[in-house]
């Protein structure tokens, strides 16, 4: 049986809960090994703030690389169907043809690095001619009069009926930004995505 897909439980935790997401996606509960997600959350959230507070600068991008590197040596080494792939830079586009948009085409799932007014990731299921799906593990409720009014400009909209799929979709021209506006990735210096696929399927 697949699973809900989980939301953060801190301010922080985007990195690990979007990973663990992705294994949530693409494998059945049955099939998930507990100590994946106890790794998974012991080596996320490896930054510092300002002063000094572990975890409260989220997951690095060096850590997103150290997880994929992880999750490939644990599939081999107990046969466990997984391989993970990192894009950096100027890989890290939705486009026709990239190497994201076929791997969504193709069953995969991605774990995307991008601005909700700070770095955060969301997970990445699906895609189409105009839009991404995307689950964002950041909890809020549309008709919450708190809900920041950037989730109603364009390109955003709510899905509330796929919980083990998505919660968003976003537009490809939005998600592409290279600002720092709502779901856009911003600079192709500053972009990382974390490739996930079920080998089995």
């Amino acid at each position: 049986m697949k699973n809900l897909l989980n939301y953060q439980s801190s301010e922080y935790d985007c990195g690990p809960v979007s990973i663990i997401n992705g294994i949530r996606y693409l494998f059945e509960r049955e099939e998930i090994y507990p100590e994946m997600i106890k790794f998974i959350m012991l080596y996320c959230m490896d930054t510092y703030n300002e002063t000094g507070e572990l975890c409260k600068q989220g997951t690095s991008p060096s850590a997103v690389t150290f997880m994929a590197d992880w999750l490939n040596h644990f599939g081999q080494t107990r046969n466990f169907p997984i391989s993970c792939n990192v894009l950096s830079g100027e890989e890290v586009t939705i486009t026709p043809g990239s190497r994201i948009t076929e791997a969504l085409k193709q069953g995969g799932a991605v774990v995307l690095r991008l601005y909700l007014e700070v770095p955060h990731y969301v997970l990445l299921t699906g895609i189409n001619e105009e839009s991404v799906l995307m689950f964002d593990p950041f909890y809020e409720e549309e008709d919450d009069p708190e809900l920041d009014q950037e989730y109603f400009e364009e390109g955003i909209a709510f899905i509330s009926d796929s919980p083990k799929k998505a919660n968003r979709a976003v537009s490809l021209s939005r998600i592409n930004g290279i600002g720092k506006e709502y779901y856009e990735m911003g600079e192709l210096s500053e972009r990382k995505a974390l490739i996930m696929f079920n080998t089995s399927l």
